[in-house]
C-alpha cells in the first residue's frame, strides 16, 4: 500500500467543527459547575433538555454567523468576531426560552459566567483547530492529470474552495512540454515521475481533469491503474469540483451534460412541492407584514434619499421562459436605463444613497413576496433574469436555459454563494450554482439557503 497520510475532507472538517463546538462548550460548563459551584446550567439526566436546546441554538447560530465556513474558519481574527456574535445571540435566545431552559438565576452574575464560558470554550477550540487541523501537515496533496491550458483554472477553483487542498504537480495530457503553468507555481511532471511523486510526498489522490478521448493514452491508463492498485484514490475532476465548490462545472461537461446531470427527484415529488408551496405562502405573509411595518420609515427614506416613485416593476423571465413583472422597492435614480438595459455593477453610480441601504439589507426585494403569492416565483430558486440579458446568455453559455425549468426564487443557492452578477463570467458562475441546486434540491438544502440568506442580511452583504 502507498504511504498513508492524514487529511480531512470538507464534510469531515465541518462535522469536526460542529461536534467539538458542542463538546467543548459542554465540557467547560461542566467544569465550571464542578469547580466554581456554577448552578445555572447543569448537565444531568433530569435536565437533558437544557443540553439539547443549547446545542441546537449553538449550531444554528454558528451556521448563520459562518463559523462553519472553512475559508473563514482558518482566519482567527474573523473567527473571534463570529464567535462573539454567535455566543451573544445563543445566550440571548437561551435566556428567552425559560420553559425549555433553566430559570434565571438569583445571582445574575451567573449569566455573565455562562456567556464567558461559552466564548472561552469556542475560542480555545477554534484556535486549536487553526493550529492543528488547518496546518500544512493535514493538507490534501493531489496530482492533477489535465491539459496544460486548463491547469490554472482548475487549480485556482479547487484551492479557493478548500484551503487545505493542494495540487503539488500536474501531468500535461496535451504535449510533452514540461514548463510550468503561466500563473501558478506547480511543477509539470512526466509519466515516469507520477509514481515516484506519489511515493515520496504522500499523495492523497489523483484527479483526472481531461476527457477520456483527449490525452488519456494506454501508457497513462496503465500508470493510473498501478497507482489505484497501490491504494491511491483516482477521481474525475467534475466530481471533485462539485464536492468542493457546490457547483456544476457545466463548461466541462457539455458533451455529457444529460448523462452527468440527473435532476433532483424532489422536482417531481408531490409532497415536497406541496410543502414548499405552503412554506412559500407562510413566508410571504410574514415578509409582507414586515414590509408594512417598515413602510413608514421606508417612505421617509425614499422622500429624502431617492426623491421619486417608491416602487417599480420590471420584466423578468420565469418558469418555462414565461415573462412576468417583478416588483421591487426602487433603489436607483429615475430614468436609470435611459440608454438601454445594462447589468447593475458593484458601486454602480445609478444607485442612490438610500437605495444602497435597501440593496445591502435586501429590503428592496420584499415586494417580490407578492410575486410568490401569485405563483410566479418561489421563495427559493434561480433568480429571474431580464429578457434582454437572457437572449444573449442562452447563446453564449451552454445550457443556460435549463435554469428556467424551475420557478425563479426570491433567494437561491447562487445568491448566497456567488458574487454579484455583472458580466457573462458572473452569469456562468451563478448558473453553476443554480444547476447544483436543481440537482440536489430538497428541504435540507432549502433550509441551508434560508440560513445563509439570514447570514447575508445580518452581515449587510446584499448588493
Amino acid at each position: 500500500m502507498a504511504k498513508s497520510n492524514i487529511h480531512f475532507d470538507i464534510s469531515e472538517r465541518k462535522v469536526l467543527l460542529r461536534l467539538f463546538d458542542i463538546v467543548c462548550v459542554l465540557a467547560v460548563l461542566h467544569i465550571m459547575g464542578f469547580i466554581f459551584n456554577f448552578d445555572y446550567f447543569k448537565i444531568n439526566p433530569q435536565h437533558w433538555v437544557w443540553t439539547v436546546v443549547l446545542a441546537g441554538y449553538l449550531t444554528t447560530f454558528a451556521t448563520i454567523f459562518e463559523l462553519y465556513n472553512l475559508q473563514q474558519a482558518s482566519k482567527y481574527n474573523i473567527v473571534v468576531r463570529n464567535v462573539v456574535l454567535t455566543t451573544c445571540v445563543t445566550v440571548l435566545f437561551y435566556l428567552l426560552t425559560p420553559y425549555y431552559t433553566p430559570n434565571l438565576p438569583t445571582n445574575r452574575l451567573q449569566i455573565v459566567y455562562f456567556f464567558l464560558a461559552i466564548n472561552a470554550a469556542l475560542l480555545l477550540w477554534r484556535y486549536a483547530y487553526i493550529v492543528l487541523i488547518s496546518a500544512p501537515r493535514f493538507y490534501k496533496r493531489v496530482v492533477l492529470i489535465a491539459h496544460r491550458g486548463d491547469v490554472d483554472a482548475i487549480v485556482a477553483s479547487l484551492q479557493k474552495s478548500d484551503p487545505n487542498y493542494r495540487v503539488i504537480g500536474f501531468f500535461n495530457t496535451a504535449t510533452k512540454d514540461d514548463t510550468r503553468p503561466s500563473k501558478l507555481e506547480i511543477d509539470s511532471i512526466s509519466l515516469s515521475e507520477i509514481s515516484k511523486l506519489a511515493d515520496d510526498t504522500d499523495v492523497s489522490e489523483i484527479v483526472v481533469g481531461t476527457p477520456l478521448s483527449e490525452g488519456m493514452t494506454v501508457e497513462l491508463n496503465s500508470e493510473l491503474i498501478k497507482l489505484l492498485e497501490s491504494g491511491i484514490p483516482i477521481r474525475e475532476y467534475t466530481q471533485v469540483y462539485e464536492e468542493l465548490t457546490y457547483r456544476i462545472p457545466v463548461q466541462y461537461v457539455e458533451k455529457d451534460f444529460y448523462r452527468y446531470f440527473p435532476f433532483s427527484r424532489n422536482s417531481q415529488n408531490k409532497l415536497y412541492l406541496f410543502s414548499s408551496r405552503i412554506i412559500d405562502l407562510l413566508l410571504s405573509i410574514l415578509g409582507l407584514t414586515f414590509l408594512v411595518l417598515l413602510l413608514p420609515f421606508i417612505i421617509i427614506g425614499n422622500l429624502i434619499g431617492n426623491r421619486g416613485p417608491l416602487f417599480y416593476s420590471q420584466n423578468r423571465v420565469g418558469k418555462n421562459g414565461v415573462k412576468f413583472k417583478i416588483y421591487k422597492l426602487r433603489s436607483m435614480i429615475k430614468n436609470a436605463e435611459a440608454n438601454g438595459a445594462q447589468f447593475a455593477k458593484v458601486k454602480d453610480k445609478r444607485v442612490t444613497r438610500f437605495g444602497k441601504f435597501l440593496r445591502r439589507s435586501r429590503l428592496d426585494e420584499l415586494p417580490q413576496f407578492i410575486n410568490v403569492i401569485i405563483g410566479e416565483m418561489s421563495v427559493i430558486g434561480p433568480r429571474p433574469e431580464r429578457p434582454e440579458f437572457v437572449e444573449n446568455l442562452i447563446k453564449e453559455i451552454p445550457f443556460y436555459e435549463v435554469r428556467h425549468l424551475l420557478k425563479p426564487g426570491l433567494t437561491g443557492w447562487a445568491q448566497v454563494n456567488a458574487r454579484y452578477g455583472s458580466s457573462k463570467e458572473d452569469a456562468l458562475e451563478k448558473l453553476q450554482y443554480d444547476l447544483y441546486y436543481m440537482k440536489h434540491r430538497g428541504l435540507f438544502l432549502d433550509l441551508t439557503i434560508i440560513i445563509k440568506t439570514l447570514s447575508t442580511i445580518l452581515f449587510y452583504r446584499g448588493q
